[in-house]
């Protein structure tokens, strides 16, 4: 990819070929920023870039790239560097889930979902984080999820993932405050993206009875959060009614509840 020499801001956004992460990918394009996209597919990044620049005068670079991979992080930040692209927002935006008993899901699959989820969130910021301080000037916004609110029988890895989303994005926007750097967390309830599929839960209670949002209404409200500098984005009346209950149910209901939705429900 080349490097912008435009002096418009750059957003670096991962899990950028659909969904929420595409989504976001387009507001941050109108609003006039140079794009850093990144997923696996190059093909369809190639794509996208192509769309995101033809309709809002931007430039959108390409990095196919495997979070899964422990050295794909820090091959991100070099490649940018060696580019002077200086990252103003980053979206820690990709991410995956798996819905089955712990003891049998595939142990390197649910290492490689810690290794998406957890550390490449961590690292990326943790690599990305001091030239913004440096400059006074940026934001981060981590995707967690609802499930950041309580424990998740039948997808327990995912769920403890996205609560230490929520929990590092938390601490590190207080860490932040009066820097001109913020961090925001997203936390989206079920929505309509390729997720479900994915993660084996396009059967599971929690998805036939829940309406999933669109992807774009979800994208927008974090976005207007991470504008804005706020904490957490929770977009949904029934998600925030939902999260904010879980505090005051005993835990082992909430347990058996989440454990019944995350069930497949009947044919």
């Amino acid at each position: 990819m080349a490097a912008s020499e435009n002096p418009r801001p750059a957003a670096l956004v991962t899990g950028a070929s659909g969904g929420i992460g595409l989504e976001l990918a387009r507001l941050f394009a109108r609003d006039g920023h140079d794009l850093i996209l990144v997923a696996r597919g190059q093909d369809r990044l190639a794509a996208i870039a192509q769309e995101l620049e033809e309709e809002h005068g931007v430039q959108a670079g390409v990095l196919a790239a495997d979070l899964a991979d422990p050295a794909t992080p820090a091959a991100i930040h070099d490649e940018l560097e060696r580019e002077g692209v200086a990252i103003d927002a980053l979206v820690n935006n990709a991410g995956f889930g798996l819905c089955g008993g712990f003891a049998e899901l595939d142990e390197r699959a649910q290492m490689e979902m810690l290794q998406v989820n957890v550390i490449a969130l961590t690292q990326l910021t943790r690599l990305f984080l001091p030239a913004m301080l440096e400059r006074g000037a940026g934001g981060i916004l981590n995707v967690a999820s609802t499930a950041a609110f309580q424990p998740g029988p039948f997808m327990a890895v995912y769920y403890a993932s996205k609560a230490y989303v929520l929990s590092f994005s938390e601490a590190l926007w207080s860490e932040l405050e009066g820097t001109g750097v913020s961090v925001t967390a997203l936390c989206p309830g079920p929505t309509a993206t390729g997720f479900q599929s994915r993660a084996g839960i396009e059967k599971s209670r929690l998805v036939r009875s829940l309406r999933p949002m669109d992807a774009a209404g979800v994208a927008r409200e974090g976005y207007k959060a991470f504008r804005g500098g706020r904490r957490v984005a929770l977009p949904g009346f029934m998600n925030r009614l939902l999260a904010g209950a879980v505090g005051l149910v005993p835990g082992g209901l909430v347990l058996r509840a989440v454990r019944s939705l995350n069930s497949q429900a009947p044919e």
